[in-house]
């Protein structure tokens, strides 16, 4: 590929979320210290939403790695579509917690439930906080959300035993919404909203993912191809890794060491092509 042509140690715009290249945009920082201060005061339960592509899971991940170190046991579930069991089970797996089953007998909702609270409890009196990350939330189903809840009911005379921080799309504020779950909705204390990055932020984050990837020349992007992109992306991050990395291969495909609009529009012509071709189901798809 494109690599030794611009002297890159890795592909810069890849769409996996991806901690090393973590860019700290004031919408982020902001978000991120939210989460922690929501999470350090006991909060029961926090929520970041974003459109697709804006860093939810990055974020979700980047949240992972802050409470390291520190007196807190994590839980993490990326794929929340799942029953009020399934969920304990995911749990309890995520907590490392072997149910006292005999090999092919399932075990039931109320002994998960009964071995989540006890694990719980065991790591509250050994000072310990236990915070559960949900990304992908919007896919939670009402009964599951409410078993949450109950699960989140738990705790001592001065705290809850789980804290639960929710990540979503903005679908994820109209399942909270719904009269079933106002329970919940009335104990999220805090939210972050993940706004697409403004044009001198995105032209940063270009340049901030170039040097990560091993960049040691002037700017590879001109402020003309950093416009269209920013354009063409509307400021989500992973529409412009996508438009940013087919830029780098037209460059590469022209002997050029720079990408300029001539490389920058084919790149967002193509992209709406695709997005076109296929109903605008492709990855990091928009309003181009």
């Amino acid at each position: 590929m494109y690599l030794e042509h611009f002297g890159l140690d890795e592909l810069p715009f890849g769409i996996t979320p991806d901690t090393g290249f973590t860019f700290a945009s004031a919408t982020h920082h902001e978000a991120l210290a939210t989460l922690l201060h929501a999470l350090e005061g006991g909060e029961g339960f926090v929520k970041v939403t974003g459109e697709v592509g804006t860093g939810k899971t990055l974020l979700a991940r980047t949240l992972l790695h802050s409470l390291a170190g520190r007196a807190v046991v994590t839980a993490y579930i990326p794929n929340p579509h799942l029953t009020p069991r399934e969920l304990l089970a995911a749990l309890a797996d995520e907590l490392a917690l072997t149910p006292g089953r005999r090999p092919g007998q399932r075990t039931s909702q109320r002994e998960l439930h009964d071995l989540v609270q006890g694990a719980l409890l065991a790591h509250a009196e050994a000072g310990r906080r236990v915070v559960l990350i949900i990304d992908e939330a919007q896919a939670l189903p009402p009964p599951t959300l409410e078993g949450l809840r109950l699960l989140s009911n738990l705790e001592t005379g001065k705290r809850k035993l789980l804290q639960v921080a929710l990540f979503g799309q903005p679908e994820l504020d109209s399942v909270i919404s719904d009269p079933a779950c106002r329970s919940l909705a009335s104990r999220i204390a805090f939210a972050a909203w993940l706004a697409p990055l403004p044009r001198r932020d995105l032209a940063s984050y270009v340049q901030h993912r170039l040097r990560v990837a091993g960049w040691r020349g002037p700017p590879l992007f001109t402020p003309a191809a950093l416009w269209l992109l920013h354009r063409a992306s509307g400021g989500v991050p992973r529409r412009a890794n996508i438009l940013a990395h087919k830029s780098l291969m037209l460059a590469y495909g022209q002997g050029l060491y720079r990408v300029g609009l001539a490389q920058a529009w084919p790149a967002v012509r193509d992209h709406r092509r695709t997005w076109r071709r296929h109903g605008g189901a492709v990855a990091g798809a928009g309003a181009l």
